[in-house]
């Protein structure tokens, strides 16, 4: 919705268009185009060729448009990104779009979970703290149980494997560059 909005706006401006004229000539509300462009509302296929038509530019010749992503420095809760499910919730800032060479992330594992009995590697390096909970991480063949305060910071091709062995969740924040998934 995000991307579409941009698009719609970028493509508005360089047409010297104001929101209220576009509404006008397209025949949509105001208050329609102005969610479309914050991303709150996401057009219907006739819906956006409308608008289109008024300009006038097809529904390919929008998408083929080239524009660049704002610059998001600041995320809500909300607007972290879900990219794991299951016993362990991985909530990333940013998104993947944004060729961000680091991956910073909110974790929790709910009691019991872990990332496998396989050890996992790959490029990189990755370090967390934890914020609540309690934290089995193994690097290699050190193990060590981390509390509230504690972190840790290694070379992600050293095999490794998470595992909250508490009976309570584990949250933590995270960073691994380059990003991992």
């Amino acid at each position: 919705m995000e991307e579409i909005g941009i698009r719609l706006k970028k493509l508005r401006e360089l047409n010297g268009l104001s929101q209220r004229q576009l509404a006008i000539k397209s025949g949509v509300s105001n208050a329609m185009i102005c969610l479309i462009e914050k991303g709150r509302s996401r057009p219907s296929l006739s819906l956006l060729k409308s608008i289109l038509d008024s300009i006038p530019l097809s529904v390919s010749e929008f998408f083929s448009i080239e524009v660049e992503q704002p610059v998001k420095a600041f995320y809500r809760r909300e607007e972290l990104t879900e990219i794991g499910s299951g016993p362990i919730s991985y909530l990333q800032a940013g998104n993947n779009r944004q060729n961000s060479r680091l991956q910073l992330m909110l974790e929790t594992y709910h009691p019991g979970a872990d990332t496998g009995r396989s050890m996992i590697h790959h490029d990189g390096e990755e370090g967390g703290i934890v914020v609540s909970g309690r934290l089995e991480v193994t690097v290699g063949d050190q193990t060590q149980e981390l509390g509230p305060g504690d972190a840790y910071l290694f070379n992600s091709r050293l095999p490794h494997r998470f595992r909250n062995a508490g009976k309570e969740e584990c949250v933590l924040v995270t960073a691994c560059t380059p990003p991992s998934f």
